[in-house]
């Protein structure tokens, strides 16, 4: 057998993006010992890709902001699906979080008067987000770095967990392996953090970065946790289409909030031909009035262009397959045409949108202050992860936390867009300091070592000799990412959902018999088949769930029920082992909302 290294630690957190080093900085805070694990280097978490902003309700460009009507706003997005106890807290604590950054080092953009400037975004029906020009996930994992380094915290970089051990019941440790050399490491525990992300490498597009295979849900859904809301899964409106190197790179939000229109080949803006009835009293319908609002003007109905992130896919991908797209199959952003309103209308994108412009120039040849982008709907954010306590952050599993994209519940059936970077800030936290609290109170709990082999035998198991029907993992992966981004992607059908349910199986099948060649030393191949059993179990869980759900509500949009029912929004899907083992599905009664939370609500519908 391979031999294991062994680390202790009170707090052990996986995953180094917002949501893991907020964790981290808190429990250190705590005086207990902790350890940090990342797939990457330190710095290049997956969060430095949140271009737009952080959504708190600061009100320092508009005093009518608050607390309550971002509450009001992420609930209405979420289609009430969501936990309202943690919108309560996300929305309550963010303002309090963003200072917090500032404090530590953040520098963000400022209105004239000094204090931090806020932009418009899709959803939020003030300028609610934070920001540093387009780079905000970028700033915020700086400061919470240089902040986090200084704490304390044993960091253990390019390893990747691949099993978490219970003892009695309650979370004891994890196995991970080294990336780069292939050792094995053993991390015993009192209480561990997920925080490792979502799952858009389970489709063939995606904004999402090489780590984000799903290895904190099928961790915890392995280790006996419930998983909730796998359904919902968010198309950015916006990503770029060519060239196809680049496809599915995130376009930020923050293009439309500072004046870009969605045009069809034809020039119409025709977000204008589709605003729901909810959101018709906010949403200006005519052009001059949107431009108003993206300029500041209180009295001016947000554009729609600006809509909830569902709904704008879902129209791109309408004039898409009605033939009104753009040459590569995409539809136009365009934040040139500002240069007829404002002289200098240059500067002002250059200065913005920094990384925007960069990035098209660089990758597509394509300068963004003369010529419209083209862009299409990209897998982006997932609202369903492990199912968590609202005020601790704790899963089924005593001692097991989760926070940040991986825990659901905050964004219900949709997510609005700056709302991911405050979550990691405001849940980070709050499972950094109840890990903390949990650890403090216990000792760490025995491993068998039968166990740890079995789990490092199963780590090594496509090393051994090839049977005559084995193959590559790279064939597997594909035919998944293509299967799931066909048959369970934007819009959806149940007999194409029961053929993807058939494919994982088999895929199940295959995946069991990958083989890879060379040693354990830097070797991709083995990296992509010890990927492989993550991608499958979230996609499994992702089209069960899709399957479920029989009809059409935020991100999840059934064609054959394209409607809302009322009984579905009193529900969430609830994803856990049987006990034989197999994957099952149930619904859950959503708890009665607290009647003053009601009321804000309704004073902001």
């Amino acid at each position: 057998m391979a031999e294991v290294q062994t680390h202790e630690h009170d707090v052990l957190i996986i995953g180094a993006g917002g949501a893991g080093l907020r964790a981290a900085i808190a429990a250190s805070a705590a005086k207990v010992s902790v350890g940090l694990v990342c797939k990457s280097l330190l710095g290049k978490a997956h969060t430095v890709m949140a271009e737009g902003g952080i959504a708190a309700a600061l009100a320092n460009v508009d005093e009518r902001d608050s607390w309550g009507v971002h509450f009001a706003d992420t609930m209405r997005g979420g289609q009430y699906l969501n936990d309202w106890r943690m919108a309560e807290f996300h929305a309550k604590e963010a303002p309090a979080c963003v200072r917090e950054l500032e404090a530590w080092g953040a520098l963000f953009d400022r209105t004239q008067d000094g204090r931090i400037l806020q932009r418009n975004f899709g959803g939020h029906r003030y300028p609610r987000l934070a920001h540093v020009g387009d780079r905000t996930g970028l700033e915020m994992i700086r400061t919470l770095q240089d902040y986090g380094i200084h704490q304390g915290i044993d960091v253990h970089m390019e390893r990747t967990v691949i099993a978490l051990f219970t003892d009695a019941d309650r979370i004891a440790g994890a196995l991970a392996y080294d990336r780069e050399r292939g050792f094995f490491h053993l991390f015993r525990a009192k209480a561990v953090v997920l925080a490792t992300g979502g799952i858009g490498r389970a489709y063939r597009i995606t904004s999402n970065s090489w780590e984000y295979t799903g290895d904190g849900l099928a961790l915890a859904y392995e280790a006996g946790a419930e998983l909730m809301d796998m359904e919902f899964v968010q198309f950015h409106p916006t990503g770029m289409v060519w060239p196809p190197s680049v496809q599915g790179i995130l376009v930020t939000e923050g293009v439309r909030g500072e004046g870009g229109v969605l045009l069809n080949k034809n020039g119409r803006r025709f977000m204008f031909d589709d605003i729901p009835e909810n959101y018709r009293a906010q949403t200006a319908d005519n052009e001059e009035e949107g431009w108003r609002y993206t300029q500041g003007d209180r009295n001016a109905r947000r554009p729609p262009d600006l809509l909830t992130r569902d709904h704008v896919a879902r129209c791109i991908v309408r004039e898409i397959k009605e033939g009104r797209g753009s040459p590569h199959g995409g539809v136009y952003l365009d934040i040139a045409w500002i240069r007829k309103r404002i002289p200098d209308a240059e500067e002002r994108i250059k200065k913005k949108l920094p990384s925007m412009y960069h990035q098209f120039k660089q990758l597509a040849d394509i300068d963004i202050t003369r010529e419209p982008m083209e862009v299409g709907p990209t897998t982006h954010y997932m609202m369903g992860g492990i199912r968590v306590d609202p005020e601790t952050q704790m899963s089924t599993v005593p001692g097991l936390f989760a926070a940040g994209e991986c825990a659901a519940g905050l964004h219900g059936a949709n997510r609005l867009g700056g709302n991911s970077l405050s979550d990691l800030l405001v849940f980070g936290k709050r499972a950094g300091d109840f890990a903390a609290r949990f650890a403090r109170e216990r000792t760490l709990g025995p491993l068998a070592a039968d166990r740890i082999d079995a789990g490092v035998r199963r780590a090594l198991e496509p090393f051994q000799p090839a049977a005559p029907e084995a193959e590559g993992p790279y064939a597997v992966q594909e035919e998944l990412q293509a299967m799931m981004q066909d048959l369970v992607g934007i819009v959806r059908h149940e007999e194409e959902m029961r053929r993807a349910q058939e494919a994982i199986g088999k895929l199940k099948e295959r995946a069991a018999r990958v083989r890879v060649a060379g040693n354990r030393h830097f070797n991709p191949g083995w990296h992509t088949a010890l990927d492989l059993p993550s991608l499958l179990t979230v996609s499994e869980a992702i089209t069960r769930s899709a399957l479920e759900r029989q009809e059409s509500r935020g991100a999840h949009f059934r064609e054959d029920h394209p409607s809302k029912d009322p009984e579905a929004g009193r529900f969430n899907l609830i994803v856990r082992q049987d006990g034989a083992g197999s994957m099952r599905v149930e619904r859950r009664p959503i708890p009665e909302m607290r009647p003053d939370l009601k009321k804000i609500v309704e004073e902001n519908g």
